[in-house]
């Protein structure tokens, strides 16, 4: 997939992180955004949006990131339930990635995250590796 066609859902609660990112992505030529400040409102918009990617904090209330991937994962509908994720976390305690990664994550960056960061692993997330196409 041309990632510059992607549609993106941001979910993050702290508006100064949510404008960095969403601007990192638009560097990347990712014009196609949408931001929440929580997973339980992503949650409602999901399946109108039918977005290609997530990138998702992992603390916020009143729905975390943990607990908003869970019940993507848990619909019914396959297309949303495997909408792949990356996490973007201050938090990188081997607690919390311990409690992400099984949730079949594309990836966990720390915030804030490099554009660099970002690239690789939204072009993993929706290409696979390389060569693997």
């Amino acid at each position: 997939m041309d990632v510059k066609r992607a549609r993106v859902i941001v979910v993050e609660d702290e508006k100064i992180m949510s404008t960095f990112i969403l601007g990192n992505l638009r560097r990347l030529g990712i014009l196609d955004l949408y931001a929440f400040q929580d997973g339980a409102a992503a949650l409602r918009e999901i399946a109108t949006l039918k977005p290609d990617l997530i990138l998702t904090d992992v603390h916020m209330q009143p729905m975390g990131g943990i607990a908003f991937v869970r019940n993507l994962r848990a619909s019914a509908n396959s297309q949303i339930a495997n909408t792949p994720v990356i996490f973007l976390s201050a938090d990188s305690s081997a607690a919390t990635v311990g409690e992400a990664l099984p949730l079949g994550v594309a990836g966990y960056i720390v915030k804030p995250p490099s554009l660099a960061a970002l690239d690789a692993k939204i072009e993993l997330a929706l290409n696979g590796p390389k060569g693997s196409k």
